[in-house]
């Protein structure tokens, strides 16, 4: 190979160097935690670990737990804001972790991790879902016909499904539930997430238990327990507006219009 060959191998290979590098720094972590085993009440730990600039707030609390202290505890499955398992409120607000970058958190901080508010903390940043998932289950969230199961698909318009597009993408991660000050003070209220799944299903033309589903959220612990006060819709990582469905069932519900 020639010089002036080597001489534009090497500024190729620099140039490329410099476009892929990817700058590293220092974020601290400060998680509450709780373990019940040891103490009743929480504490606050912070770490202090090397990242880089297009990690998530989850790449961070990986490397706590890989090589700092293995006894963290917190869900996580895709890492790609679809599972919804790292829901937690970190800086005060709730956020999947694994959506949340670093840079975009000012790490010249710390940076706050404590689980969602209004669930019983299991263990760190676990809580349990159960309260969640039952209210969930109460508004049948599944489509329910009448008569004979059909011998071909059941055909719907793209309007018609347009009409409940939005809240099809709910992923429950309990977010908006657990960012509702209404949920936090009465544990019995059905929350956001749930009327949200009521919803889809209520507004979907194949269906045919919108009444059911109404008549169960017109319960005093239903939807005019919301105060309207626009926290879930902040909270969702995947852009519903939870806030506008939940007026949409209370108006089916006065109306009887869906």
């Amino acid at each position: 190979m020639t010089a002036v060959a080597e001489s534009t191998q090497s500024t190729q290979t620099s140039s490329r160097g410099e476009a892929g590098a990817v700058p590293s720094f220092d974020v601290t972590l400060r998680i509450r935690r709780f373990d019940p085993d040891t103490s009743a009440e929480p504490r606050w730990e912070e770490f202090t670990v090397t990242v880089h600039g297009t990690d998530r707030v989850l790449d961070a609390m990986h490397k706590v737990k890989w090589e700092v202290d293995g006894s963290l505890t917190f869900r996580r499955s895709c890492a790609h804001g679809i599972c919804g398992s790292d829901a937690m409120r970190i800086n005060g607000r709730n956020r999947l972790a694994c959506k949340a970058l670093l840079k975009d958190l000012d790490p010249s901080k710390p940076i706050t991790i404590e689980p969602i508010k209004g669930l019983p903390v299991i263990k760190d940043l676990v809580v349990d879902m159960e309260p969640f998932f039952a209210s969930y289950r109460e508004v049948m969230p599944f489509l329910i016909t009448g008569g004979n199961a059909p011998t071909k698909e059941r055909l719907q318009s793209p309007e018609d499904r347009a009409r409940y597009d939005d809240t099809t993408k709910c992923i429950l991660c309990a977010a908006c539930t657990s960012s509702c000050p209404v949920f936090w003070t009465d544990g019995q209220y059905f929350g956001p997430a749930a009327i949200v799944n009521a919803h889809r299903f209520i507004f979907d033309s194949r269906d045919e238990g919108a009444v059911q589903r109404l008549d169960i959220l017109n319960d005093k612990e239903g939807v005019w327990r919301c105060r309207t006060t626009f926290n879930c819709t902040e909270a969702c990582p995947r852009g519903i507006e939870v806030t506008k469905a939940i007026q949409e069932v209370k108006r089916a519900m006065i109306t009887r219009a869906f």
